[in-house]
């Protein structure tokens, strides 16, 4: 409200839309000066305000510099990118893959000697038929599921929920291992063309992973927009590579000076299982295929349409590029080495020290970096959705200032700066970590469709769609035995360590779920028991009582705030538009008579705009002092205390500086 305008009652039921979620210091009533302005009788808007202490301007103005403007809810819809800017965020991890893929293949085959090299093009075919395979398999998924069909939900609805936290599991885990690998392969494209930078690869790979972070707490939109030159430049660079080198087998191109590298000495005999280990290690050409399925919801409409040419596309791309970086390094009897990617060694034999050929250098290390941007596109997602399951803390629900998942953003980074500080950054070391997480979520995902599929038909077979069924059958029978190639061949290397990791992630989760459901379920109270715990008992005292949820400490707050004040009014602020809603309908259910004021909040600010509805009532009752009765709940354990979000506290925190207000808190114990 405007200074020195009358003040206007807030009636029952009146909403009031939300504050800036920069509001978060307020300034005291006597000022005048409060962000909630009267557009009509009884209605209300919020406006944004600045802090008022020096420390809450700077940070204030600190994160408007980094993050940006705040985005309204309304938005949301906005912030969808189109087929263009959808390759870039989502294609970057498959097509980054093509700068280390094959050189993981050479990598292991070269342990048998040079002899070994004969297997390259088997393992370059069947590689490039499996990619093919999960990309229309993958676009069935898109069309059977076109709101939105990520693993997790195909492979919870079509095969129960412990399949479905599996695959959750063996997602999560590969996003965490994507940024890790991206980033240390692009560190290693930087040490390779500059040498001196290899003591402080870490420290470069950490701080690519922070700017990552920062890049996507900025909205999803922004970072496609920041990430899309830097995909296409490394497209059309090693495009122009391959190019240059096809013609060089022709005999009107360059002439080629291969760069010679001296194989180490034979460590292993030429047998099946070397092979597969060569075929599993070249197999994370295919991570990252999935991410376009899995975050079909960023897409602009027909989001479908869309998804499904960008999926096209990005195949078309990761099968041209593999199969030219694999060919030319196969013919140029490139050898792998710790000091030079096969990437930089192919530019070399090329272009020799050229500019281009440091181009090649910035556009794959560029790539590398930010072909971790797919998981920081589709791990917050999938945390969301985990989270609204109540699988994950209710703290992975909820979008930032610029309409990002910030808690999936801000905690995939951190792990993966761990993860890179402790393997140093190291990529053969990441590597036998990599992969299995993935290619277990394909084959869950292909088999949930094709029992989706058969479900939709009803075992009717004149109505079964037979051509999706097959090709998800097949993806899922032939992304099946590569898992078991994986895991196999992979083992002993590393592998172990995501086998032990993903039975504590599900095993997390499900404790997650029991308490989540625990806690609704003590909360939980039916309409007669709320008219039967209510009673009135009149006092001279203004009572004002924040309502999260009709629920047991909800209603034992009311009871308080009712037996201490004569004046109650209830509080609820709407950070979702239909909270507000099924609040009121709830409160008709139960024939509750004390006031209930709802705050439309389409920033998802929560205490800003309670703090600013407590004190105009504060000034419309003209109370000397107002009580504030918050409703809390209290954990049976206090490690139980990390999955909530601790509302009372922070509100406490925000209240304790006003003037007039008398904070009371009603603790309501939930059980084992």
């Amino acid at each position: 409200m405007e200074s020195g305008e009358p003040s206007s009652p807030i009636r029952n039921g009146t909403k009031i839309p939300g504050t800036h979620p920069g509001d978060r210091y307020i300034r005291h009533v006597a000022s005048g000066d409060l962000p909630i302005r009267e557009i009509a009788p009884g209605r209300f808007v919020a406006e944004p305000a600045e802090p008022v202490s020096i420390f809450g301007k700077a940070w204030f103005r600190l994160r408007r510099a980094i993050i940006g403007r705040p985005l309204h809810t309304a938005e949301a819809p906005h912030q969808r990118i189109g087929k263009v800017k959808a390759l870039a965020v989502f294609s970057s991890d498959a097509l980054s893959s093509t700068a280390y893929g094959p050189e993981e293949i050479l990598r292991i085959l070269i342990l048998a000697g040079s002899a070994a090299y004969a297997y390259t093009l088997p393992i370059w075919l069947a590689i490039v038929l499996l990619i093919m395979i999960v990309v229309f398999s993958y676009r069935q998924t898109i069309r059977a599921y076109p709101h939105g069909g990520g693993t997790y939900i195909v492979s919870r609805e079509n095969l129960g929920v412990g399949a479905g936290l599996v695959a959750a599991a063996a997602l999560l885990s590969d996003y965490i291992l994507t940024v890790a690998v991206s980033i240390s392969a692009g560190v290693a494209a930087i040490t390779s063309a500059l040498p001196s930078l290899f003591p402080v690869r870490v420290e470069l790979a950490v701080a690519a992973i922070l700017f990552l972070t920062i890049a996507n707490l900025r909205g999803i939109r922004e970072s496609a927009t920041i990430f899309t030159v830097p995909t296409y430049a490394y497209i059309v660079c090693l495009g122009l590579l391959i190019v240059l080198g096809v013609a060089s087998l022709a005999g009107i191109g360059p002439e080629a000076h291969p760069v010679r590298y001296e194989p180490p000495p034979p460590s292993s005999p030429l047998t099946l299982f070397l092979v597969l280990r060569a075929f599993a290690a070249g197999s994370t050409t295919l991570t990252g295929i999935e991410a376009i399925s899995n975050g079909l919801p960023a897409f602009k409409d027909p989001q479908p349409e869309n998804a499904r040419t960008t999926l096209l596309a990005m195949g078309l791309l990761l099968v041209g590029l593999f199969s030219g970086v694999t060919l030319l390094s196969y013919h140029s009897h490139l050898m792998p080495s710790d000091r030079e990617t096969i990437v930089s060694q192919l530019a070399r034999t090329l272009v020799d020290d050229s500019p281009f050929y440091y181009v090649i250098q910035a556009a794959t290390a560029l790539i590398l970096f930010l072909a971790a941007n797919t998981a920081f596109a589709d791990f917050p997602r999938l945390a969301y959705f985990l989270a609204r399951d109540r699988y994950l803390p209710r703290q992975f629900r909820f979008q930032g200032e610029r309409l990002a998942f910030s808690t999936g953003i801000v905690t995939l980074g951190l792990v993966s700066c761990l993860l890179v500080i402790l393997r140093r950054a190291d990529v053969s070391a990441l590597i036998p970590l990599y992969a299995v997480g993935v290619f277990t979520a394909f084959t869950l995902s292909q088999s949930g469709m094709v029992v989706h599929w058969w479900r939709k038909a009803r075992g009717d077979l004149r109505r079964l769609q037979w051509h999706s069924l097959l090709m998800n059958g097949l993806g899922a029978i032939t992304t099946g035995i590569v898992t078991a190639v994986i895991l196999v061949t992979k083992f002993i290397h590393g592998a172990w360590i995501v086998v032990v990791v993903m039975p504590l992630l599900i095993a997390m989760m499900v404790g997650t779920h029991r308490h989540y459901v625990s806690v609704a379920e003590q909360l939980r109270v039916s309409p007669e028991e709320a008219r039967r715990r209510l009673r009135i008992v009149p006092r001279r005292i203004v009572a004002i009582v924040p309502v999260f949820s009709l629920n047991r400490a909800s209603l034992l707050a009311l009871n308080y705030a009712r037996a201490v004040a004569d004046d109650v009014t209830a509080v609820h602020v709407a950070t979702e538009p239909e909270s507000g809603e099924l609040l009121q309908e709830r409160w008709r259910e139960t024939g509750l008579t004390i006031p209930l004021v709802i705050v439309d909040s389409p920033y998802r600010e929560l205490l800003g705009p309670l703090v600013a509805v407590i004190e105009k009532l504060h000034r419309e009752k003209g109370a000397p002092l107002i009580t504030v009765v918050i409703p809390e709940f209290v954990t049976a354990h206090w490690w139980e205390r990390l999955l909530h979000t601790q509302t009372a506290w922070r509100l406490r925190r925000a209240l304790a500086d006003i003037p007039d207000i008398v904070i009371t808190t009603v603790p309501y114990h939930l059980q084992e």
